[in-house]
């Protein structure tokens, strides 16, 4: 299954790159995560939408072949972060490339909470006409205090989370599949 991946952390040592790497890893068979480059993104601007950068077709184009959506959100103040904000709002106007797409979002960081806050505003965000992605409700992956739950390398080593994101994954997967038959 091919997956989009959004990553909404530009940190060079970012948990949710961290969290997003491991996933590459430890679901390979299973899921072909792609990690897109929404940082390259230029500030989105209404005047170029219909003639926008060449790196916006790219990743519209990647997106539209896509199977299905990760994405992966820091929490920024209690909100999601301005770069993901802007991919969104690129991927949302005129070829609306998310509509309907099966999408899964994680977040992980070093509060007690992970990114709840970040993750409601997301699906509200996620809801949006233009945007109209598929979420899968009841399985919110939030990773709260994920610096002592992965190790130096980026992996996960906690046993309850990744017993917890093995089986969001497989739900995920399941429920794609059947959307993308009834699409």
């Amino acid at each position: 299954m091919k997956i989009a991946a959004l990553v909404g952390s530009n940190r060079k040592d970012s948990y949710n790159r961290q969290l997003t790497a491991y996933m590459q890893k430890r679901y390979d068979g299973k899921l072909d995560i792609e990690v897109l480059p929404i940082d390259q993104l230029p500030f989105y601007n209404q005047d170029d939408e219909l003639n926008p950068p060449q790196i916006v077709e790219d990743l519209r184009s990647i997106i539209k072949e896509s199977d299905g959506i990760l994405i992966a959100t820091p929490e920024y103040n209690g909100s999601i972060s301005g770069m993901l904000k802007n991919a969104l709002d690129w991927f949302s106007r005129v070829d609306q490339v998310m509509v309907n797409k099966p999408t899964m979002i994680v977040g992980a960081s070093m509060g007690a909470l992970g990114t709840v806050k970040a993750q409601l505003q997301l699906r509200q965000i996620l809801n949006a006409p233009g945007i109209g992605a598929l979420t899968l409700p009841g399985n919110e992956v939030v990773i709260g205090t994920v610096h002592e739950k992965i190790d130096a390398d980026g992996n996960l080593m906690d046993e309850q989370t990744i017993s917890f994101l093995d089986h969001v994954v497989e739900n995920f997967i399941k429920w794609a599949e059947n959307v993308k038959f009834y699409s």
